[in-house]
């Protein structure tokens, strides 16, 4: 009972302080004085510069274990990840803060609806139903902002694709995670991710130097905050409930950005967005108490 007890709130603590973290990108990129690409490349850069090295230190025997179809799909997830970035941070150029995490946290539909219909974590109703509310909140986020005028609208487009780029992510990191640990997953996708971003960089011909002094402490800072502790944290999470549970907590993110655009942008959030902010609270904890207890019940089974 202790045990499963103490299980229960190092999860909950882990899937915080990922959200938490996570919900710094934003706010860093809008500081970050460079193109979307190259914001995206030296985030992944210096992210699989910090765990690579440790990575391969530490677990080359269970790297060169690797089946072959787990490195592809490991290939696969780093992609994914190079595309949700570059997705996104384009999105910050054209809409506000607000809007683009709203919209690029609507990956929880996605991978909801490719959970049910291709892997064993089949969508329940409480599941869809904290789902939908979760969405329904982010929407309520981006309401003031939303805007129908051509650069804003193409900003929420980019970032609707950044979400669906995510889902693929959490999608296959769900399939991997149980068979490799999370230093030997996070260096090997990080580091495709950065190889990625960096080759989409140069196929553009966008310069990787003679930016501000402030820009690179924004990609250190990305590559530590959101990516190191944020996104670790969440493949960490990914071993342990569905990608779907994972990707309704990353819907927190809108949260954490609102109030850091507030403190540190002085967007100020209104009414509605706060009402939003309830919205994803109960969302999540919906989704969170459903997948305990279905956890609960397999392993009663």
């Amino acid at each position: 009972m202790v045990e499963g007890t103490w299980n229960r709130v190092r999860l909950s603590l882990v899937l915080l302080m990922g959200v938490t973290a996570s919900s710094f990108a934003a706010i860093f990129i809008r500081l970050a004085d460079a193109p979307p690409l190259v914001i995206a490349a030296g985030r992944l850069a210096l992210a699989s510069l910090i765990v690579a090295p440790v990575g391969v230190l530490r677990c080359w025997p269970e790297l060169r274990a690797l089946l072959r179809r787990d490195v592809l799909w490991a290939i696969v997830s780093g992609l994914f990840l190079t595309l949700h970035f570059a997705f996104w941070i384009a999105s910050l150029e054209h809409t506000s803060v607000a809007s683009s995490v709203v919209f690029v946290a609507t990956s929880p539909l996605f991978v909801a609806v490719a959970s049910h219909l291709f892997t064993q974590d089949k969508l329940s109703r409480i599941m869809l139903s904290g789902v939908l509310l979760a969405v329904l909140g982010a929407m309520v986020i981006g309401l003031d902002d939303f805007d129908l005028t051509g650069t804003a609208l193409w900003g929420d487009f980019l970032a609707v694709l950044g979400a669906a780029m995510a889902a693929g992510y959490f999608m296959v990191g769900r399939g991997l995670r149980p068979k490799i640990s999370l230093l030997a997953y996070v260096s090997v996708v990080y580091s495709i991710g950065a190889a990625g971003a960096v080759l989409l960089v140069g196929l553009t011909r966008q310069p990787l130097t003679g930016y501000s002094t402030i820009t690179y402490v924004m990609f250190i800072l990305l590559a530590i905050v959101p990516q190191v502790i944020g996104h670790s944290s969440l493949n960490w999470a990914l071993r342990h409930i569905s990608a779907t549970a994972v990707g309704v907590t990353t819907l927190g993110e809108p949260v954490g950005s609102t109030i850091l655009a507030c403190l540190i942008l002085m967007e100020t959030p209104s009414l509605v967005k706060l009402g939003g902010a309830a919205l994803i609270l109960l969302g999540v904890y919906l989704s969170m108490r459903e997948e305990e207890r279905a956890r609960g019940s397999a392993v009663e089974a």
